[in-house]
């Protein structure tokens, strides 16, 4: 198992909870636009990154690190804002979808396996409302 995150911070309060179990992950620190894949994997899970790439170029970029990373037959399920979800996260604007506006991005690259939408309950008490989509390659 490989976890990617853009903060150092996040990684080592994971570890952290982890314990002695951290030991058997692979840890990276990096923004995903700057991931360059060494191997590639069965299941890649993205819970709140994809929202943050807001200009084309950054989607295209993720898009194509996507398809280098999955091995033929793998699985890639993203989880980002739904159209009915905060417009920002942590003060920072972010990019709405729909189940078909996502599916529609990554169709030329993976198979739309499944969409879901779920309301998402917050530690400060709100609700966000995300779109999840799985897709095999």
């Amino acid at each position: 198992m490989t976890i990617l995150d853009i903060s150092s911070a996040a990684i080592e309060r994971a570890k952290k909870r982890l314990g002695d179990q951290a030991s058997r992950i692979k840890w990276i620190v990096s923004d995903i636009l700057d991931f360059a894949p060494k191997t590639q994997y069965d299941f890649w899970h993205d819970r709140a990154t994809f929202h943050f790439l807001t200009e084309r170029r950054e989607i295209d970029r993720y898009l194509e690190i996507a398809d280098q990373a999955i091995a033929s037959g793998g699985i890639l399920v993203v989880g980002t804002f739904s159209e009915q979800g905060p417009t920002k996260c942590s003060g920072i604007t972010i990019k709405q979808y729909s189940a078909q506006s996502i599916s529609e991005l990554f169709q030329s690259y993976f198979k739309k396996i499944e969409c879901m939408t779920i309301d998402h309950s917050t530690p400060f008490g709100t609700t966000q409302n995300f779109v999840f989509c799985s897709f095999g390659k």
